[in-house]
């Protein structure tokens, strides 16, 4: 049995030809925890572009990453089928391949509200569980280029990003350096079937870090609430 180091949250989509196209993307199926062959394209380097996002697996992220505090796997997994009971699915418009920053990711078209306040929910329920940041992990942050209100963030729940600061995001690549243009072009056609509407999370999955810093899908639990 692996031993995970940190567990996470995320949107990870169900089998089928989205989670097929991903899986190509980046070079790993995180469904069946398996290398899958990566398509290639004259002129770009995908693997090197998608090693970062390669060690998550394609997913979106709703919980950050986090290290457990008094709690075992198996009562996180069963907080996680629970909340799920309580949640229900929520939509959003179709997806676009989008720059954040130096990479590329896919974001859903609006309505977002609803992913957001999804988010929200996952956040605060799972912060019982959640290890404070140890010193070395406070400082990865970079808390002196945060804004006031991300650095808030950051104390309280151990990652700026969240809440009103939250955009909900499918990463396809590491920080690109140079000309963004030909890589967006390709992502574009490479997952053009899958970006019309809508998009639907439907279940949230429980992923964990293993020593050597991949991610694995331990479980997916359905919205029902």
């Amino acid at each position: 049995m692996r031993v995970m180091t940190r567990y996470a949250i995320y949107y990870a989509p169900r089998d089928g030809a989205f989670a097929d196209a991903a899986a190509s993307w980046l070079g790993r199926d995180a469904l069946q925890d398996r290398a899958a062959a990566q398509p290639a394209f004259v002129g770009l380097d995908l693997p090197a572009l998608t090693a970062e996002p390669r060690r998550y697996g394609f997913h979106g992220t709703l919980k950050p990453p986090f290290r457990l505090k008094g709690a075992d796997a198996d009562a996180l997994n069963t907080a996680v089928s629970d909340l799920a009971a309580t949640l229900a699915p929520v939509t959003a418009g179709g997806l676009s391949v989008a720059r954040i920053g130096r990479f590329l990711a896919l974001v859903p078209d609006e309505p977002v509200e609803g992913i957001a306040a999804l988010a929200a929910r996952i956040i605060d329920a799972f912060e019982p569980f959640r290890a404070p940041l140890t010193a070395a992990e406070y400082a990865r942050r970079c808390p002196d280029s945060l804004t006031t209100r991300q650095r808030a963030l950051l104390d309280t729940y151990g990652y700026p990003y969240v809440l009103e600061e939250f955009r909900f995001h499918l990463t396809l690549t590491g920080p690109v350096t140079g000309d963004l243009a030909e890589i967006e072009s390709t992502a574009r056609a490479w997952f053009g079937p899958h970006l019309s509407g809508p998009f639907r999370i439907e279940d949230i999955c429980l992923f964990g870090e293993d020593e050597a810093g991949q991610f694995h899908l331990m479980s997916r639990h359905a919205l029902t609430g």
